[in-house]
């Protein structure tokens, strides 16, 4: 005696996509932290490169030197150039 397959009751709604068992599920992409990337921008080789703190305002009372010395970008340390990375997956 042949078995009939029950049909599907009123309502159910079939899967959007089924997967095979051989099918392998993408991971979602990462987002990047949107102020790192308008902040940090990564040299050649790695590094991390970001502004020089401390030269918004009150120039007056700064030195000479400091203000010399703040003047372009610099490059992180280590320890804060593991932090900056984990902010932007894809630009390494």
């Amino acid at each position: 005696m042949a078995r009939s397959i029950p049909a599907r009751p009123a309502g159910v709604a079939l899967p959007s996509r089924a997967f095979t068992l051989n099918e392998e599920m993408e991971m979602p992409k990462m987002k990047t932290k949107s102020a790192a990337k308008k902040r940090f921008s990564f040299t050649a080789s790695g590094r991390v490169k970001a502004g020089v703190a401390g030269k918004r305002h009150g120039m007056i009372k700064r030195s000479t030197k400091f203000i010399r010395d703040a003047s372009g970008t610099m490059i992180l340390c280590d320890a804060d150039e593991k932090i900056v990375k984990k902010y932007m997956p894809y630009n390494r």
